[in-house]
């Protein structure tokens, strides 16, 4: 299992949950793409916990509530600092937003240095893959590998269907890139609940983007 912390999903009803590498990649590619801006990896923490929280918070979770960004770069010359800045919170707002599904309250942006040019950075390499659990032969987790998005089930932070105190359940899986994580968490919800009535709550946790 990972030590890997894992972020809220979309609102507290939803009951899902997101690794933070990968919310992390996926902001850092967003700051890549802005033109003049040499980003650090972003950081994330709770703004404001909700109140009355209906699932069991997975551990290592932060609890449901709206995150604050925080994201430290170096600029190069070209286009004014405000203008910079803008055109990078409104990057990782839509990539927070349209590819995730993260709420977001505010991005905090942080100029370090001023750069004559840009830094020789080697490239990125891709994360190690991951070996995808055998499929457990049982009607929640036949579920859930149908629902759309779902690229597989894993066992990165703990068993890939595991059954909670009070007929609870969690279901662990990798999301299909392209495919908002909110809305395959939710899709996964409902299919899971349809196959396994049974199951007082049903909790999503993404733990990566393939």
């Amino acid at each position: 299992m990972t030590t890997d912390r894992l972020l809220p999903l979309g609102e507290a009803a939803d009951g899902a949950w997101i690794a933070e590498r990968a919310v992390r990649a996926a902001l850092l590619d967003a700051a890549r793409g802005v033109r003049g801006v040499v980003p650090e990896p972003p950081r994330f923490r709770l703004a404001d916990a909700a109140g009355g929280v209906p699932f069991p918070v997975p551990p290592g979770g932060l609890p449901p509530g709206p995150l604050r960004v925080s994201l430290a770069l170096a600029a190069l010359p070209g286009r004014p600092l405000p203008e910079l800045t803008d055109r990078l919170r409104a990057a990782l707002l839509r990539t927070a937003e349209e590819s995730l599904g993260l709420v977001v309250a505010e991005v905090d942006l942080r100029v370090t240095e001023l750069l004559d040019a840009a830094p020789n950075s080697p490239a990125p390499t891709a994360p190690p893959g991951r070996t995808s659990p055998p499929a457990p032969d049982d009607p929640a987790a036949l579920a859930a590998l149908a629902a759309p998005g779902v690229a597989a089930l894993t066992d990165v932070f703990g068993p890939p269907v595991q059954h909670l105190p009070g007929a609870g359940l969690r279901v662990e899986v990798a999301v299909t890139a392209g495919h908002r994580a909110l809305d395959t968490a939710r899709a996964l919800r409902t299919a899971v609940t349809a196959a396994a009535p049974g199951a007082t709550t049903v909790t999503v946790v993404v733990s990566e983007l393939r």
